[in-house]
């Protein structure tokens, strides 16, 4: 062990400087072993995969060789709010504990931060209703106040409140460098920020879109970074997916539109002229999305091939962009805003025409596909997209490029203790591997139940026979209860069966993901009933939360057209798509909604799952020999006597 090295062990010891001078630190043998690795793959400028169990304390264990590496380091987090957490409470209470005058500064997407621009151009829109208005009235106060102008300040204000699209930029619509705003603009000043900084925390959304080229503006600090984090890592291969892709949508059209309509407006003779050829795109858009009402809402580009008339909508909106943008041409030099619409469409319109010229193309069976073509619909629109198959090599290319040290960490990496799923598709091909198990004490802080006389998952009583055997343990309990559920449909039926029950009742999209969180644990004894964005990124610590049910393992959805064509390439060359696709990825999300569980030392609670699969396929010990060792039953008696022990 290097002196280094020791030295970050020694700062996480019993007696070391994180006990000293962090209240309620306490000493962690599988914590000091982490960054111990951590500091070798540092030091070696290696890749590293750590899967680091709950309750290992992995923000920590990375976060002090991190600080006393002396190197540029760039920690990525799987979502905004662990980016948050991380740069305005775990970052700064260990540089004060270690005394390390280090430099840091957190950088998000562009979306994330106020536009004045924008903002300014909202003042004369007209907003959608009398609350978008008040929420408006609330960004233009806390706009003379802000320092930062991260838009995560205004906590207030919903998420997916129609307001932030009108207040922030998009690389397609801010002026850069001849925006009149520049030399104040919030984005600007934190990627400055970000340049001279010793550690940045960023989120995987910026890096990858980096990585991929999609111009963040990210990309004059990566080079300089000698280590790389990544927390959460399990999101990356999915993530990356995205960023490696191409789409398209007519969202993007009736925006570039109204944001026309708005600039010509100020000047002479420019809306005359523009507002003509904005009106037929907005037309053609809408006769698009009503031609769509007969293709199913998500499935390959091939299917629309099949269908004449969307084939005729999509070629009418293509004219009525290039009329729009031979008519934007004409306006060259009228304003810079124009201009920059005019870029726009150019651009807009070359994605659309690639997609499109690709839908009469018969696919070359010689050639493997670089490329998945696929369309989604939306209440008003359609998007485009190409999703590659396989993102490994470019990853591998960026990542020997930089000649840093990458680390991947998650408490969920890991398959039946493997992690060559994810290796794989990270393009790494011997990387150094550390799986870390959790600390907790599983035998007597939790119960693993599995009903008797489940019916199968695809049977049409199975929501039913779940809530009939959820019953009794919520009656154990008393509430505290996260439902998880693989699909939007049961969880209505279930948040149906269960209203008017004796505990108060939270269902996902009634109300903001936090405003529910916040009302579950005040609540003392309430049931949450969840689906996908629930299952990981949500932590309930203590009394509150006792329960976690999930319904059926959480295979993808079998009509996923990327996920049909990666299946059908493992196919091709001979595997078993089952078994190296679809059980990984189930196995990953799995754990991550088992993980709400259990969180602290102190916490006690009851998995209970409803899928009959665990034990009567084959593939079954491969979930559960990746899941925590709890105890495990079939008795409910097993449960009420669970809950009916006081905790030592």
């Amino acid at each position: 062990m290097s002196e280094w090295t020791a030295q970050c062990a020694e700062a996480l010891s019993a007696d070391g400087l994180l006990a000293r001078q962090l209240q309620g630190f306490a000493f962690r043998e599988s914590q000091q072993a982490l960054s111990e690795e951590i500091a070798r793959a540092i030091e070696d400028r290696a890749v590293l995969i750590a899967e680091a169990g709950t309750g290992t304390g992995k923000t920590y264990a990375y976060l002090v060789p991190a600080l006393l590496s002396g190197k540029r380091v760039i920690i990525s987090t799987g979502t905004k709010a662990l980016q948050d957490q991380l740069y305005h409470r775990d970052l700064p209470r260990i540089k004060q504990a270690l005394s390390t005058p280090v430099h840091s500064a957190l950088l998000k997407g562009r979306a994330n931060y106020l536009c004045l621009f924008r903002m300014e151009q909202a003042k004369s829109e007209t907003f959608a209703s009398r609350d978008v208005i008040q929420q408006f009235q609330r960004v233009l106060q806390w706009a003379g106040k802000t320092k930062r102008g991260d838009l995560a300040e205004l906590s207030s204000i919903p998420e997916d409140s129609p307001i932030w699209p009108q207040v922030s930029s998009t690389a397609d619509n801010c002026l850069g460098s001849e925006c009149p705003y520049w030399s104040e603009c919030h984005l600007v000043k934190a990627r400055q920020e970000a340049q001279s900084a010793d550690i940045v925390v960023v989120n995987h959304h910026l890096l990858l879109a980096d990585l991929a080229i999609k111009q963040e503006g990210f990309g004059e600090v990566l080079p300089g970074a000698s280590v790389f984090i990544l927390d959460e890592a399990h999101q990356v291969p999915e993530l990356a997916l995205q960023f490696f892709g191409e789409s398209v949508s007519t969202r993007q059209w009736l925006d570039l539109g109204k944001d026309i309509l708005l600039e010509s407006g100020k000047i002479t003779g420019s809306s005359v002229l523009l507002a003509p050829p904005v009106k037929a795109i907005e037309l053609r858009v809408k006769q698009l999305r009503a031609e769509c009402e007969a293709v199913p809402g998500k499935a390959a580009a091939a299917v629309l091939a099949t269908q004449p008339k969307i084939l005729t909508a999509l070629q009418d909106v293509q004219e009525a962009a290039e009329t729009l943008l031979a008519d934007l041409q004409l306006q060259a030099g009228a304003s810079t805003a124009l201009d920059q619409c005019t870029a726009r469409a150019d651009a807009l319109l070359a994605r659309w025409r690639l997609w499109c010229s690709g839908l009469n193309r018969e696919p070359d069976a010689d050639v493997p596909m670089a490329a998945v073509r696929w369309y989604e619909l939306s209440q008003r629109g359609i998007t485009l997209n190409a999703t590659p198959m396989d993102v490994s090599t470019p990853l591998r290319q960026y990542r020997e490029q930089s000649q840093a040290a990458w680390i991947l960490t998650s408490a969920t990496l890991a398959v039946n203790a493997s992690v060559d799923h994810l290796a794989a598709k990270l393009g790494l091909n011997d990387p150094r591997v550390l799986v870390q198990p959790s600390p907790f004490d599983w035998q007597h802080q939790g119960l693993f139940y599995l009903p008797k006389q489940m019916p199968e998952p695809s049977s049409p009583n199975f929501v039913n026979a779940l809530l009939d055997a959820a019953r009794p343990v919520l009656e154990a309990s008393g509430g505290r209860a996260f439902l998880l559920f693989t699909s939007h449909r049961a969880l209505k039926q279930a948040a149906q069966l269960l209203e008017g029950g004796p505990w108060p009742l939270f269902v996902q999209g009634t109300a903001p993901r936090m405003e529910l969180l916040e009302r579950f644990r005040n609540s003392g004894n309430g049931v949450l009933l969840g689906a996908a964005s629930f299952w990981e990124g949500v932590d309930v610590a203590g009394d509150a939360l006792s329960v976690v049910i999930i319904d059926k393992l959480p295979f993808a959805a079998p009509d996923d057209p990327v996920l049909e064509a990666r299946l059908e390439s493992v196919r091709q060359r001979g595997g078993n798509p089952f078994m190296e696709e679809q059980i990984p990825s189930a196995v990953i999300a799995l754990k991550q909604g088992v993980g709400r569980l259990i969180r602290t030392f102190e916490d006690r609670g009851v998995l209970m799952m409803g899928d009959t699969r665990l034990v009567s396929k084959p593939y079954g010990k491969t979930f559960i020999q990746s899941l925590p060792p709890f105890p495990r039953t079939r008795e409910i008696d097993d449960v009420r006597e669970f809950f009916a022990k006081v905790p030592a």
